[in-house]
């Protein structure tokens, strides 16, 4: 492999994955790289084969235990040369002691496995645009309140999300919630934080994440509010099958099924609120 290198990922790289990305049909957020590069600016990798990006991968630490794996990616032109490899026992050098997960799309799964991956769910991508609920399974919540989560205080938010990520991720939840052009919605009951939404442009459907929830009723409220924001309503949410409650709700509402990836952890998976958990943050940090 000579001519190969590894290197930290710069912010033009960080376009570049990106536009990666895209092109493998994951539909990430246009802003996602700000929030990213705050999470851990040392967790992107790019390999360069003769001074040409080839390959990519993030490996983001959290806190002093967990990590996420993510933007595993090698171009076409490269694939079976061993490039991606590298990157990959790069990346997983990276987190090495941490518990670690990842998104993983469904061809790549038996691969993930062979390396200490096991399964803990399935994401299933729900798109379209909100519809009424006719049949009256989701009725109104009136004693909650929606309001921009950005007048809350930070902190309240983000003891919040920690019930759904296993570990501390104050900068990148900063970043996430307040870039431009996205919008964050909370649900508030008598001064209870019962919900968290945010939607961002992408370059097609636009991307809700995280939706949290402590009912359906909450969940719908959310999305109807956040779809608002979308050009025609048109949204994607990545849902986990360990809240069965979730699809069923996204397909009363008109939903349909996209896009399908695992989640899967190297040991044991972090005790989170998975019943109140509608839509993962996002497939790359989790």
């Amino acid at each position: 492999m000579t001519g190969f290198e590894i290197a930290g990922a710069s912010a033009a790289d960080m376009r570049l994955i990106r536009d990666w990305a895209d092109e493998e049909g994951w539909n990430p957020g246009d802003s996602d790289r700000f929030a990213f590069a705050v999470a851990d600016p040392e967790g992107f990798l790019i390999g360069r084969l003769d001074g040409e990006p080839v390959a990519c991968i993030s490996a983001v630490r959290y806190g002093g235990g967990f990590g996420f794996i993510g933007f595993y990616i090698a171009r076409p032109a490269v694939r079976g040369q061993g490039y991606g490899i590298r990157l990959w026992r790069a990346g997983m050098e990276r987190l090495d002691g941490r518990l670690v997960g990842l998104d993983g799309v469904v061809d790549q799964q038996a691969n993930y496995r062979k390396s200490g991956f096991r399964l803990a769910w399935n994401n299933f991508r729900y798109e379209g645009t909100p519809q009424g609920d006719d049949d009256g399974a989701v009725e109104a919540e009136a004693e909650v309140e929606v309001v921009d989560a950005g007048t809350l205080p930070f902190g309240r938010l983000a003891a919040y999300d920690r019930r759904f990520f296993p570990a501390p991720r104050d900068a990148f939840l900063s970043a996430w919630t307040g870039l431009p052009g996205r919008t964050a919605l909370a649900a508030v009951r008598d001064g209870r934080i019962e919900g968290l939404g945010v939607i961002r442009p992408s370059s097609a459907a636009h991307r809700i994440g995280p939706l949290y929830a402590a009912t359906p009723a909450v969940a719908a409220s959310l999305l109807r509010e956040l779809a608002r924001r979308a050009p025609d309503g048109l949204v994607s949410v990545d849902v986990p099958d360990a809240n069965p409650v979730a699809a069923a709700l996204f397909e009363r509402l008109g939903l349909a099924p996209a896009f399908e990836t695992a989640r899967m952890y190297t040991g044991p998976a972090p005790d989170l609120a998975l019943t109140e958990l509608f839509g993962v943050t996002s497939l790359e940090l989790g």
